[in-house]
């Protein structure tokens, strides 16, 4: 398992995910403006030839089309661009708009200049920009808009197309505006809907790495406070020993078997407590793979039901290994001891059963531990794998859970929690094979 060293190694991770989440959310962003301008290419080819062979108004077409044709490759650049997967930060995205914009501004040059009812497409740019860039860039946009329009007010030739307003939607002016508006309105709605879902996709992401990043904080303290509690106990606890050593032998106690099974009791209860600690310091000192022990899923399984059914009183408990064709793995104190936190949790739960079955799920491993006790409150599981989220009522309470979750998060895998319909409780560990797998030495020819 990663020590609390390896953590603090890595102080940047946070950030760096949270940079890849942004860059993410810019790939899934510059596809939408992708799709527009593929919109905004079939819409300028519609117009053109509606305005010259309908309206049979002066236009150089072939000026026009060659814009489109331009903004049509460019587009197709964009694709491919996007095709890499790699992330998209927001000066790439503002650079594509300042592209829509200085296209939009060419066409309308062409085509009358602010006479043009489509020149209020513009707001659409700005739109964009206030959904998709930083400040900064938003009021680039603002002022490279407002520079574009005053300069087509300055050098463009007016559209021969009266405004007519009398006329109504008769006027091809005021149908063009309705045309413009609708555009505008349409595709404010589509594409900021979609936008707006990936910022939040985005924002959601950046919550859940930051609350990870808390998480590993957290447990990097425990493991420093734990470590130091158990280098404190451990030279009570060889005290204890060499006493408890010496009753042992001492004759006048000799005589009283009573009071040595009370002892041999004591003794063992004070070997355990020593394997805890050994354990503390090994989970807390060294990284997985060091001091582990080769084994198979089966052996693993079957000695860690034997050892915590030997050291927890409980009622009845329910074994069941369905694992299957037994597989080769490496095992530590860490991974035993995220099972043990998960049965304990349901033995406090349910003192009379507890149950656990060990299956294979194709390349999966999972764990399912179940109890006959009231079952977890809705507020519990809805923070379930939380620190401090127990419904036990002692200080401290919820940390097994918490840990739990973390290690198998840590191999890439995860814990759920429900209630059963008949009453208790359900928790499901699930583990890739892959992490823990025992992994063949390379083969090297030629070596002696």
């Amino acid at each position: 398992m990663t020590s609390p060293d390896n953590h603090a190694a890595a102080p940047g991770a946070p950030a760096l995910k949270a940079r890849s989440a942004d860059a993410a959310a810019g790939l899934k962003n510059l596809h939408q403006l992708i799709q527009l301008r593929w919109i905004a290419v079939v819409g300028q080819l519609f117009t053109i030839e509606v305005a010259h062979y309908v309206l049979h108004l002066p236009l150089p077409l072939r000026e026009m089309l060659m814009v489109v044709g331009c903004l049509a490759l460019y587009n197709a650049i964009s694709f491919l661009r996007w095709r890499t997967g790699h992330g998209v930060r927001n000066a790439e995205l503002f650079l594509a708009l300042l592209v829509d914009v200085a296209v939009l501004t060419v066409q309308l040059h062409l085509s009358g200049g602010t006479s043009n009812p489509f020149v209020f497409l513009y707001l659409l740019q700005v739109t964009l920009s206030a959904a998709l860039l930083r400040t900064v860039h938003i009021w680039a946009m603002v002022l490279i808009t407002t520079a574009c329009f005053a300069l087509l007010a300055h050098l463009s030739v007016p559209l021969r197309l009266p405004p007519d307003f009398a006329r109504g939607l008769g006027s091809p002016y005021v149908l063009g505006l309705l045309v413009c508006f609708v555009l505008n309105a349409g595709l404010v709605v589509v594409f900021m809907s979609r936008i707006g879902h990936n910022l939040r996709q985005r924002d959601a992401r950046l919550a859940a790495i930051r609350q990870r990043a808390a998480e590993e904080e957290h447990i990097v303290r425990m493991g420093l406070l734990a470590s130091g509690a158990a280098h404190e106990l451990g030279t009570p606890l060889a005290t204890m020993a060499v006493i408890l050593g010496d009753w042992r032998r001492d004759p006048a106690l000799a005589t009283h078997p009573a009071l040595q099974e009370d002892v041999a009791e004591m003794q063992r209860q004070l070997q355990r407590c020593k394997t805890i600690v050994s354990g503390i310091l090994m989970s807390a000192g060294e990284t997985r793979g060091e001091a582990s022990a080769q084994t198979t899923v089966c052996q693993f399984l079957d000695s860690l039901a034997r050892e915590w059914q030997a050291t927890r009183p409980v009622g009845q408990f329910s074994y069941d290994n369905r694992f299957g064709q037994d597989t080769p793995m490496v095992s530590d104190v860490t991974l035993q001891q995220m099972v043990f936190n998960v049965l304990d949790n349901a033995r406090d739960a349910s003192p009379h059963w507890v149950g656990l079955v060990a299956e294979r799920d194709q390349d999966l491993l999972r764990i399912t531990v179940t109890d006959d006790g009231p079952g977890f409150a809705a507020a519990t599981l809805s923070q379930f794998g939380k620190p401090y989220q127990s419904s036990k009522g002692r200080p401290g309470g919820g940390l097994g859970l918490f840990l739990a979750m973390n290690v198998a998060r840590t191999l890439g895998g995860s814990v759920q929690a429900h209630n059963r319909p008949g009453g208790g409780a359900q928790v499901t560990i699930t583990l890739p094979l892959a992490a823990i797998a025992l992994q063949e030495p390379p083969q090297h020819h030629g070596q002696r």
